[in-house]
């Protein structure tokens, strides 16, 4: 199974991690900027996927709409081929339910891969942090299902109805105007 690059995007600074065969290969947190730079020479080999927002129909900041940008500008440097993986499959894949939150996914992460371990004795998930425990989140679920929720393809509102529980499921208003548009 090739590699696949995850990023958890935010509006300046976003978490990233290289994940193959049940192995964390390297994470991080860094500028947007630096990983738009660099996201070339990274996803060459690699699938990418990337963290993508949904709407819950309540009113949002501007930190939601600087972290859509992002989410663009990393889908177009490697040409519109990353997937989007919507957190809410992240919590399912992983927990098994919708309503898990950080700290639930980031422990099934542990339980799944190892623990950290210590600089004296690192463990599988030693170094991670922050945003790279999301951005692990999104590669473990894109590897384990191969969710490809790319607009290009669309078949994003067939494969996220398919994977969220009948009690869980809420439609996305945005789906709605987004089929209209095509």
């Amino acid at each position: 199974m090739s590699p696949v690059l995850a990023i958890d995007p935010g509006t300046t600074q976003s978490g990233w991690c290289s994940y193959a065969n049940g192995v964390v290969l390297a994470s991080g947190i860094e500028d947007n900027k630096q990983i738009l730079h660099r996201l070339r020479d990274w996803h060459s080999g690699h699938a990418v996927a990337v963290e993508m927002i949904a709407s819950y129909g309540m009113s949002v900041g501007k930190e939601v709409f600087e972290t859509c940008v992002w989410i663009g500008r990393f889908t177009q440097s490697v040409e519109g081929r990353a997937s989007l993986i919507y957190r809410r499959n992240v919590k399912l894949h992983l927990c098994g339910t919708v309503r898990a939150k950080d700290t639930n996914v980031r422990q099934a992460l542990i339980d799944k891969l190892g623990p950290q371990g210590t600089k004296a004795a690192p463990g599988p998930t030693f170094g991670i942090k922050s945003h790279a425990w999301a951005a692990l989140g999104v590669a473990v679920t894109f590897s384990e299902t191969r969710i490809n929720l790319s607009f290009q393809t669309g078949q994003d509102v067939a494969t996220s109805a398919a994977l969220i529980t009948a009690d869980a499921a809420r439609p996305d208003p945005c789906m709605a105007v987004l089929k209209g548009c095509e």
